[in-house]
């Protein structure tokens, strides 16, 4: 929101919310439905046409998010090395507002206007017309418009709220209120409307005069430099035609500097050129690819968790993971990205943070969850972490830690597969355990005497249930193979560890394996804690689920604006918050396989550096 907003600063469907795309259905019924009905000759594609270009306005503008995102968080050619937080994405979500906005006046323009509709696929001299006058009164009015919304009146109602984002994303772009997106779009309308007055308006130009604004919007604010520096050398005049992504980028740091729409001359015919613009480009092209400190492992949950990546749907990657129902409408895409993670699965580089010193970053295995409970998929994803292991070591990544699925006794040991395979890694090997313990030791209600440990026995699960009986806890089992199994690991005769017979306890410590049925079993109140790295399905309303071990991060770590699978913003799970503490405390151990850190030293170094508890809910 603008600093002081004018009027017309909301767009008119707001009220709609979800559903502002039915402002365009009577059009798209009656054009589809003209399609279908009408002889050949009376067929306008033109009109039809305008949904499917929308649709391909909103991919265009996904690939260039997925691809910003991407190269950012890898560093190489990054301009701004500055992170965003979460009050951005929530500003820039409604992206799509101006492409419905954009779509609203097709369709009225093709119904209304002469020459609108109907268009051919190609004229010449319509496609010169057009350059022509984009690179005239487009470009110079565009520059004084700008100039006069940088005014300080214009500037606190309309135009601060685009410049809110001082590091930008493709999608800050079109980030503007709706009275400055009216002046936007009367602006580009020149060719278009000169077009269709002529009789000279054809498809090939009206669809391509928007895909290059969109294109080049986009590029200029995708805060990487992709612009090689010898494009300039082989046609030096191309800097006055072209702007690059450091050129725009130098706009929102400097504010007062390079005003002009995609080709730069009116800045140097009128003095407003930063100077720093070329050494900022050449600068941008020779930053290298970014090398972490500390190192996340995670995988792809469900199919449509694809969506929910940094590098997938901004909004969605910004809220807690909750299946939605319009990603069934893309089971084309989602079967297409499945099919490609079997066929050519990858680990590849989700997201970059920093924390104090400290660089992090988190990669993801191409490999789903339900692929790691398949026998035969085991040997690709042992080979697939070990590959990201030995690479964050010839990197020189000093720790790394193995979040969800990707430590396991079955699987590798928890960890310690590939210590003992790779005995010299300087990289630390880190699965989190004792912080994990740690964490659900201080979500269990003070005053509590006895618990439920229920679900499938991990090494977390041990040292909890080991940790509790020392404390005079008594550990409730309700599976005779669970308590010998956990007798033997004591290694002592436990008086606390005891078989239940009923489902009394008011606090239960869960892993995978929980059924409904004993949930259901439950007593009303119960308070359901987590040790697994997933968490339960929810049963039962009259009963509180406490979320997966986790912390909420201090404020001080950059670059959060994305949440952590189902967990709330700003919090990360103990198994990734883990490596983060083994860096700054200088921890020289690995901690994976069998062997586990004192767990009150590690809870007392995480709670030193800023991470906080999550409190218990009610």
């Amino acid at each position: 929101m603008a600093s002081r907003p004018g009027i017309l600063t909301d767009w008119p469907w707001k009220p709609l919310g979800s559903f502002k795309y039915v402002i365009l259905a009577p059009w798209v019924i009656h054009s589809s439905y003209s399609v279908l009905t009408k002889d050949k000759s009376e067929r306008d594609i033109s009109t039809f046409l305008i949904l499917p270009f929308l649709l391909w306005r909103m991919l265009h503008n996904q690939i260039w998010i997925t691809l910003s995102r991407y190269r950012t968080a890898k560093g190489n050619a990054r301009i701004v090395d500055k992170g965003i937080e979460f009050d951005q994405v929530d500003r820039e979500r409604d992206w799509d507002d101006q492409i419905l906005f954009n779509g609203f006046l097709y369709y009225l323009a093709s119904y209304t206007l002469p020459g609108a509709s109907r268009l051919p696929l190609w004229r010449t001299d319509g496609v010169i017309m057009t350059i022509l006058l984009h690179v005239g009164p487009v470009e110079f009015l565009y520059y004084w418009l700008h100039r006069a919304l940088h005014h300080h009146f214009l500037y606190s109602r309309y135009h601060s709220h685009h410049h809110s984002s001082v590091v930008t994303e493709p999608i800050t772009s079109v980030i503007h209120p709706f009275a400055e997106h009216i002046s936007y779009f009367a602006l580009f309308a020149i060719p278009k409307l000169t077009l269709v007055f002529t009789k000279k308006a054809s498809l090939t130009a009206m669809l391509g005069y928007l895909t290059y604004i969109d294109f080049m919007n986009n590029m200029g604010h995708c805060n990487f430099e992709l612009v090689p520096k010898w494009l300039f050398i082989i046609f030096p005049p191309l800097k006055y035609l072209m702007y690059t992504p450091s050129f725009h980028s130098l706009h929102h740091t400097q504010f007062r500097t390079n005003y002009s729409l995609f080709m730069p001359f009116y800045d140097y015919i009128y003095g407003t050129m930063d100077k720093a613009s070329d050494q900022l480009h050449d600068s941008a092209l020779k930053r290298e690819e970014e090398t972490p400190d500390v190192l996340h492992l995670t995988h792809l949950t469900t199919p449509e968790s694809i969506y929910h990546l940094r590098l997938g749907f901004a909004h969605l990657a910004s809220k807690p993971y909750m299946s939605k129902w319009y990603l069934r409408l893309m089971w084309p895409v989602t079967a297409w990205s499945m099919m490609l993670t079997w066929v050519y699965g990858r680990t590849f580089i989700v997201e970059r943070n920093r924390f104090d010193k400290l660089k992090l970053q988190t990669w993801a295995i191409a490999k789903y969850s339900v692929q790691y409970y398949l026998e035969w998929q085991k040997g690709p994803i042992n080979r697939m972490i070990e590959d990201a292991i030995l690479d964050a070591d010839r990197k020189g990544v000093k720790v790394l830690s193995l979040g969800l699925m990707n430590q396991g006794e079955e699987l590798n040991m928890y960890g310690g597969l590939y210590v003992s395979k790779h005995p010299k890694l300087k990289v630390k090997v880190v699965d989190g355990s004792s912080l994990a313990v740690a964490v659900v030791l201080s979500s269990i209600p003070k005053g509590t005497t006895q618990v439920l440990l229920r679900g499938k026995l991990t090494k977390v699960a041990y040292a909890i249930a080991f940790s509790l009986c020392k404390k005079g806890v008594q550990v409730a089992t309700m599976h005779e193979d669970d308590f010998v199994k956990l007798k033997k690991s004591f290694k002592s005769s436990e008086t606390n560890l005891i078989i239940s017979k009923s489902y009394t306890q008011r606090t239960w410590l869960v892993g995978d394996g929980l059924t409904e049925e004993e949930q259901l079993k439950a007593p009303k109140g119960t308070l359901f804690i987590p040790y697994s790295q997933f968490p339960p399905k929810k049963y039962r309303k009259d009963c509180s689920y406490h979320c997966t071990p986790a912390m909420l991060t201090p404020s001080s770590i950059e670059n959060v604006h994305s949440c952590e699978d189902w967990l709330p913003r700003r919090v990360m799970s103990a198994w990734r918050i883990a490596g983060i503490v083994h860096s700054l405390e200088g921890w020289s151990e690995h901690e994976c396989g069998y062997t586990m850190q004192n767990i009150d030293k590690v809870w007392h170094s995480t709670l030193q550096h800023g991470f906080q508890p999550l409190s218990s809910p009610t």
